[in-house]
């Protein structure tokens, strides 16, 4: 059962996103919902749920994403005792034959 309350402002948020159907959509609501840090922090979140999923280390992770060490034990809590959010996106991902990009630690760090 998933942590987060639910009440209407988010539901129409979470149908807003729901209408996104390509890529190019999400770039165009995302950029206008927030800010180019929130976009990048969020997507080294998707890359380090996948990191830990192959079991990558943290002082690796550390290195290629600049994320702390709290930010990756919190994603890995959320890994294994969380709602499966990550579990199950990481699963339809590896369906669709979406490969996690590989980071080398020089991305944008902002």
């Amino acid at each position: 059962m998933p942590n987060i309350k639910h009440d209407p402002l988010k539901d129409y948020l979470f149908e807003a996103i729901l209408t996104l159907e390509t890529v190019e959509d999400c770039y165009h609501f995302f950029d206008d919902l927030c800010t180019i840090k929130e976009i990048g922090e969020m997507a080294k979140r998707m890359c380090v749920a996948g990191m830990l999923e192959e079991n990558t280390v943290y002082t690796e992770i550390t290195e290629k994403t600049g994320l702390s060490t709290a930010t990756i034990s919190r994603i890995n809590r959320c890994l294994k005792y969380g709602s499966d959010g990550y579990t199950e996106i990481l699963r339809r991902l590896g369906e669709r034959g979406v490969v996690r990009p590989e980071m080398t630690g020089k991305e944008d760090r902002g």
